[in-house]
């Protein structure tokens, strides 16, 4: 679990802004996305593989 202490005379601002630097640095925000609607195994598949071909096309692409 995520906690944020606020200090001594801390404006709320500064320690909202930690609390969501510390969100975004967990992904936890990303995972609640990626949970939001079911995907099946082959559509994760198939983004894998598509990822899997462009990441080759780049690594080619720089070795030029």
């Amino acid at each position: 679990m995520i906690e944020v202490k606020v200090k001594k005379n801390e404006p709320l601002d500064r320690a909202l802004k930690r609390l969501k630097k510390k969100i975004k640095d967990e992904g936890v925000l990303d995972s609640v996305k990626n949970k939001r609607y079911f995907i099946p195994k082959s559509e994760t598949k198939k983004k894998k593989k598509q990822n899997a071909y462009y990441a080759q096309l780049m690594q080619e692409y720089k070795n030029q």
